[in-house]
């Protein structure tokens, strides 16, 4: 899985000198008709995406939701490829970086984190994506997240941002396509998670609270990436 902004940035560099086609660098096609849009197109394939996984979404199965033929949506979305870069990009509006300003970089950098995780727990498929081959442009809400990360580490005196960013982004990252993956995997059980730990642990192990052990598992690791971290600011 490629890494966090170091590799997003040289994805991007790259696009620049290799032009490959991209839905940020199109011009977008008027819509064939009232309710069709591009932005209606990428909200529905994101409800496909949240409830079905990545290997379910197809131009296809989202025109008959959308009740048009698979044509019509091509002329404002060109790939399955670059529907996954809208539906993305859309989805990281939901991250939040903080000001460090007040708080301090280390608390602005768990916030952004912790909210990172919590959008790609409620959307399984981002983790997965984040990074894939192909990006070669970044859209404006992955591109304001990676700047405003890129700000609070810079003002916090990192020699190096990105490489700190690197570093986080590829626990985070890693950590959420874990906990993504389970989270499927329980749903597809048709029971809750507490119903589920509990039928693979041995008896007496009922009153475990499985959500919060996840959370203090990534709040531990957390933690041991951001001391890590703080010991390469020089002094």
């Amino acid at each position: 899985m490629a890494n966090g902004v170091r590799v997003l940035e040289e994805v991007v560099m790259a696009g620049k000198t290799n032009p490959i086609p991209s839905v940020w660098a199109r011009q977008q096609a008027e819509p064939d008709q009232p309710a069709l849009s591009q932005a209606a197109i990428v909200r529905e394939a994101i409800v496909m995406l949240d409830a079905e996984g990545v290997e379910a979404l197809s131009m296809r199965k989202l025109g008959t939701r959308l009740k048009t033929a698979a044509t019509s949506l091509y002329r404002h979305v060109a790939t399955k490829d670059e529907l996954m870069e809208l539906a993305m990009d859309e989805i990281f509006a939901e991250v939040t970086v903080p000001d460090a300003s007040g708080t301090g970089w280390r608390a602005a950098a768990g916030d952004a984190s912790r909210s990172f995780r919590a959008t790609a727990l409620r959307h399984p498929w981002l983790a997965s994506v984040v990074g894939q081959a192909g990006l070669a442009y970044m859209g404006p809400n992955l591109t304001s997240f990676t700047e405003r990360l890129a700000a609070v580490f810079a003002a916090a005196g990192f020699p190096e941002p990105s490489r700190a960013i690197d570093t986080l982004l590829s626990y985070v990252i890693g950590m959420s396509t874990t906990e993504a993956a389970w989270l499927t995997t329980v749903a597809r059980s048709g029971q809750t998670e507490a119903e589920f730990v509990a039928r693979l642990m041995p008896a007496g192990s009922t009153d475990l609270d499985p959500a919060g052990i996840r959370q203090d598992k990534f709040e531990y690791g957390l933690e041991v990436v951001l001391d890590g971290l703080e010991g390469r600011i020089p002094r």
